[in-house]
Formats: structure tokens, C-alpha cells, sequence
């Protein structure tokens, strides 16, 4: 079972409306060099011992390209939680000239 992708124009408007929650799955050096504001870090091979910090409600899940972050959405997906993978990660949020923090930041 594969989980739902969504653009990254999609993903910041249901942010911005408080309909979901998006989770980082990229390590920490990739988060501090550029992440989303708002988002929750839980690098990918952690994400199953770490699965009960997940916040409640629908999640997007995001990582460099969507690789990883397929993975990690397949499983919730497949464990019956409401989770997408956001199509092309953050190379894509940035391509769609959506804001990072730091606003000076890049995607590693």
C-alpha cells in the first residue's frame, strides 16, 4: 500500500490552515542546513523507535528528494495513520520558492 504524494504548494497551504503536520525523516546535519518552519525532525532510522513523539491528524512527510520520506510515509500509511509523502522533498519545496529556516538556508 502506497501512501498519497503531495506537491509542496499543497503541503504549505494545509500547513498554513492547521489541517496538517509535516515531519522531517533527513538527518540533523541536513535539518539545520534548511527546514521547514514548523516541522518535526525524526530522522528516518529512528522513525520507528520515535513513531509515538508523531503529532495527531493528517502528516506530510518530507526529506531531501522524497526517497526516505516515501518509506516512512508507506509505512504509517500501511499502520492506518493519515500520511503523505511530499512529491520531491525539500529540492522541491525550494524550487517552488516556498520559505525555509533559516531564510538564508540551503538544502544539504
Amino acid at each position: 500500500m502506497t501512501a498519497p504524494e503531495l506537491e509542496p504548494a499543497a503541503v504549505a497551504a494545509a500547513m498554513a490552515a492547521g489541517e496538517l503536520s509535516v515531519v522531517d525523516v533527513r538527518e540533523p546535519v541536513e535539518w539545520w542546513a534548511g527546514h521547514i518552519e514548523g516541522a518535526l525532525l525524526i530522522p528516518l532510522g529512528e522513525f520507528a523507535d520515535r513513531a509515538g513523539e508523531l503529532p495527531g491528524g493528517p502528516l506530510a512527510i518530507v526529506c531531501r528528494s522524497g526517497s526516505r520520506s516515501s518509506m516512512a510515509a508507506d509505512w504509517l500509511h500501511r499502520s492506518g495513520l493519515t500520511a503523505s509523502n511530499m512529491t520531491g522533498g525539500m529540492k522541491a519545496w525550494l524550487a517552488a520558492g516556498l520559505p525555509i529556516e533559516p531564510a538564508d538556508g540551503r538544502v544539504a
